[in-house]
Order: structure tokens, then sequence, then C-alpha cells
């Protein structure tokens, strides 16, 4: 056995989920030791493509993902979408291919080590055969601790060397929570007791919290909401207020700004899910719990801060409140929530014309024709909050957002990783015009694997945010002739609709009645918002 085929069969028995990558000459042989010893294995056409399906993979099933690359280019390929993971923290190992010792000449060298560190990555390498299991465990072991990305560098000179004949089955037990300090216990319970309007806003760290939370709300009469990336943690919660920040709705807003007492859960409370400060109140308390000291007030000060798991710290909070209390949950704001908490329920005038279809028409149809039992990807662009607003999700396994770095283009992978995460479930990509032709390639990805997914492509003709953004500039630039995106779906394989006006999504409905024998693209041309609301929030943090 050589040194390839020993980090493949370890990298199995430590239970990663699913591998992507594109293959090359340097990650042949490890990459089909992966297959050999059970893990799937996804052929993206891309290697940006393949990170971000391995991000969406890990984000979605909890289960650590893997991107197998070739040294060199294959890396430098991948580099957004592992930046991506990097500032996300997404638990994810990056097999990445390098030259061996002495090839400082081969048009394939470069520094990775210094690559990977820069975009927030920690490098690690199998150094030599003897210490390749060691090495390897210990890259696995910091994804998983320490919820970070790594790029694990196989030198090919010593992925080709034989392996020890004594190398032992690797095992990594998992950590006990980390539980708070009793003083620190004591110091929320008594805040928690003491509000009269609390609100909780969960983020990414209180994933695998929901019941938790949801005992310790109901107990101190807290309402519940989440950031972006949590979306659907509280999706069946009658007291969930869905995503706090640029994409909250104005209910969920004004009684988020009404708080006496704002509690963020594994939650950055960074400018997205507070709007820059304006969702607290100018009286509000401000708790963070998080396993990650440095996480704690590094966006905004706060008057607490819990070292802690998040669900661990629920729990013993919960323990010791005393009694139960109403809090915000009274019967006038449980009306509210119920009539209005939605983005569909607040009145507007339909702009469907000559130009296309109302974008919250489009995504209030497409919400009411497509199965519950969905996982929705959102791109980035002018028109990412109607999908992430107006589409109901069915827990946190149903929602996935890969914008840590906010680039553009990822969505379509993003429901790929998701879709092989949960196969299940329909994947729903939700891609602006300018990240589905970047990303077309992928297509074809989705068509040869059989996915059940429809891609929605809001096309504005052009980068919508930048159009919004620069009122009365020159926009030659940034503004594109019609394209026939339905075409170049169908050229994939896919089924495909161009929707202008509500009469023409009649075809997505006889698609979502089968037999769906190929996934569907809806190509909706889309009529100008003027600038979506959330536009003008993402601006203002540049």
């Amino acid at each position: 056995m050589i040194v390839a085929e020993l980090v493949g069969r370890a990298l199995a028995d430590l239970g990663v989920g699913h591998a992507f990558g594109v293959v090359g000459s340097g990650n042949f042989h490890v990459t089909n030791a992966l297959r050999a010893a059970g893990v799937p294995y996804v052929a993206a056409r891309h290697e940006g493509g393949a990170a971000t399906m391995a991000d969406a993979y890990a984000r979605t099933s909890g289960r650590v993902g893997v991107v197998t690359l070739h040294q060199g280019c294959g890396l430098t390929n991948a580099l957004t979408g592992i930046t991506e993971a990097a500032k996300s923290r997404t638990p994810l190992l990056v097999l990445a291919a390098d030259t061996g010792a002495g090839a400082v000449r081969s048009n394939f060298h470069i520094d990775q080590d210094a690559l990977a560190r820069a975009v927030g990555a920690v490098p690690e390498r199998v150094h030599a055969p003897a210490t390749a299991l060691a090495d390897v465990v210990r890259a696995y072991r910091t994804a998983v601790e320490q919820r970070r990305t790594v790029v694990l560098n196989l030198p090919l000179d010593v992925q080709a060397a034989t392996a020890p004949d004594d190398a032992a089955q690797p095992a990594v037990a998992p950590l006990a929570p980390v539980r708070p300090g009793a003083d620190a216990v004591a110091a929320l319970a008594a805040r928690v007791a003491a509000a009269q309007r609390p609100v909780f806003v969960a983020g990414r760290g209180a994933r695998g919290a929901r019941e938790e939370l949801r005992e310790l709300a109901a107990a101190s009469g807290a309402l519940l909401a989440t950031s972006a990336v949590a979306a659907g943690l509280f999706a069946d919660d009658e007291w969930s207020l869905g995503i706090s920040g640029g994409f909250a709705s104005p209910l969920a807003a004004e009684l988020i700004s009404g708080a006496d007492l704002v509690v963020g859960w594994g939650c950055a409370l960074n400018m997205w899910t507070m709007r820059h400060g304006a969702l607290i109140g100018p009286d509000a308390a401000v708790v963070q719990v998080d396993l990650d000291a440095d996480a704690i007030g590094a966006h905004r000060p706060v008057d607490l801060g819990v070292l802690g798991d998040v669900a661990a710290t629920a729990a013993d909070v919960r323990a010791a409140l005393p009694g139960e209390r109403t809090g915000y949950r009274t019967p006038e704001v449980a009306a509210a929530i119920a009539a209005r908490v939605r983005w569909r329920s607040e009145p507007y005038a339909d702009l469907t014309g000559p130009d296309g279809i109302d974008p919250r028409t489009l995504s209030t149809a497409l919400d009411d024709l497509l199965p519950a039992e969905r996982t929705v990807a959102v791109d980035s662009g002018n028109f990412m909050g109607y999908p992430s607003a107006y589409l109901r999700v069915p827990d946190a396994q149903g929602y996935c957002l890969t914008q840590g770095f906010q680039s553009i283009g990822l969505g379509l992978a993003t429901a790929i990783g998701a879709a092989c995460a949960r196969p299940d479930r329909l994947a729903v990509a939700a891609l602006g015009d300018g990240g589905a032709l970047m990303a077309a390639a992928e297509l074809e990805t989705v068509v040869r694997l059989g996915l059940a997914m429809v891609v929605v492509v809001y096309d504005d003709r052009g980068y919508g945010a930048e159009v919004h953004h620069f009122t009365g500039e020159d926009h030659a630039t940034v503004v594109f002739p019609d394209t026939d995106i339905a075409a170049i779906g169908r050229g994939y394989g896919f089924e495909a609709v161009t929707v202008n006006t509500p009469a023409d999504l009649e075809a997505v409905s006889r698609w979502v009645t089968g037999p769906r024998t190929a996934p569907l693209l809806v190509h909706a041309r889309i009529a100008s918002d003027g600038g979506a609301w959330w536009l003008a929030e993402a601006f203002r943090g540049h």
C-alpha cells in the first residue's frame, strides 16, 4: 500500500462523509483510495465548484466534507470556495496534491502552505510515510474540533512512497461539550429572568441546540430568531420571527428592535444580522454565547459574554431559571406573528410588465408550487432576499447560504453539495443571471448525477447590485443583452421554461406533478425592483 492509499483509507475510517473534486495526476490515487474505501465521490466540472459543493455538503449534513485537488493550479482554481468555507468556519478537508521535495522548478510549484494561510484556512501536511497516519488524524481533528477548513498538502513523492506495514486504524473520540462556568450561568439566568421582552438570535453555532433553546425560550417568554445561515432552525415554532437582519420582515424587525434583552447564541451579531446595530434598541442588554472566546464582542460590545457550548449553556441556564414567565409571548404578539411575520403577508404593488415578472410574485408562487420538503441554496446578488425571505424551509438543513466571502457564482455548487447531503429533498438553487452563467458548467453535473433539483434564475440582465447602487452613472459595464438561459439549460439536459408572467409558471406545476425525468431550470425574466431593501445594508458594509 502506498501513502496515497493510506490517506484515503484513513479518512474513510475517520468517517468523512462525501468527497468532491476534479482529478488530475496528482490526486488520482488518493481520490480512488477514498472511493475504494466507500467514500462517495462527485466529479465536478471546476475545482471552484467542487470546493463549494464540499462546503455545502458539510453544512447540510453535519459531517466533514472533502475536496480533492491537483497540485498548484487545482488548488488556485478552488481558492474562492476554500476562502468561503474558511471564513464560515466549515469543518472541511482539502486534499491538495503538492510538488515533491526539490521540485521548485516545476510548473505546478507554489507555496501552498502560504496560500492556505492567506485565505484563513489551516495548512497541514503529510510529511513522511512514517508520520502519514498521525498527520491525517491531526488534520481531521483540527477540522472537527476547531471547526476549521484544513488544507492537507500531499507531496507527490510522499504519496508514492510505501506506507508502513503496521499502520493502525485511526480513531478519534468526540470531545464532550464545553460547559459554561457556574458564575456565567447565574449571570445569564439573572438577565433572562429580569427581561420583559427577550429575543434569542441563534446562529450557525446553535444548529445542534434547537430543543434546548426552545425550552429555555418557552420558560423565559423569549421570541426566537436566527441569523441568515441558521434559517429554518425554528421553522415550525409559533414564536419564531424567522431571519434577523437584512432579510427580516417589517414585523420581525419591529419586535427585535423592541427587545430589552438580545441573546446571540452561536451568532456573531454582526452588521448583517443586526442591521449595523439598528435592530438593537437603545436600552437593550446584549449577551453573546459562543465556543470561541475571540468571537465574543468581535463585532459589537456586549454586556455579558458566556464561553460555552450553546446546547449545554441553554440547558444549564434553564435549570437555573426560577419559574416561568410570559415575557414577550403575549396574545397580541402571537396574533401579529401569525398574521404577518412573513414577507409574503406584506402588501405590494405588482411590478409585472413588459420587462418581466415581479420577483415577489415569482417567489410567492414558487413557494406555493414547490414541495415543502426542500433545500434552498441561494447565490449572491440583488435578487437574493426574495428566495431567502419568501421560500419556506422545513428546518435548519433546508437552507444553505455560502456568503461568508460574498462571492457570486457559488449558488449552483451549493445546491449540488446540499442535494448530496439530503437526496430525499428537492434542491432549489436560486441564482442571479450573473452567478448562473459563471457556474453554468456545473449544470452538467446536476444532470449527470440525476439530482432532484429546480434551478431558478432571477434574470435582470445585469449585475443588479451595481446597477441599483450606482444610480445615475454609466452602467455599460454591468448590463447585458437578453440571454436564452432556458436554452442553455436544455443543452445540458434540463427541462426548462422561460417565465415572464405568472401564467408561465403552469409549466412548473406540470413538472412538479411528475414524472420529473430531468431537473428543471426556470429562467425568470424579472422586473426591476429599483434596488432591493437588503441592498442598501450590504453596501453600507463596504
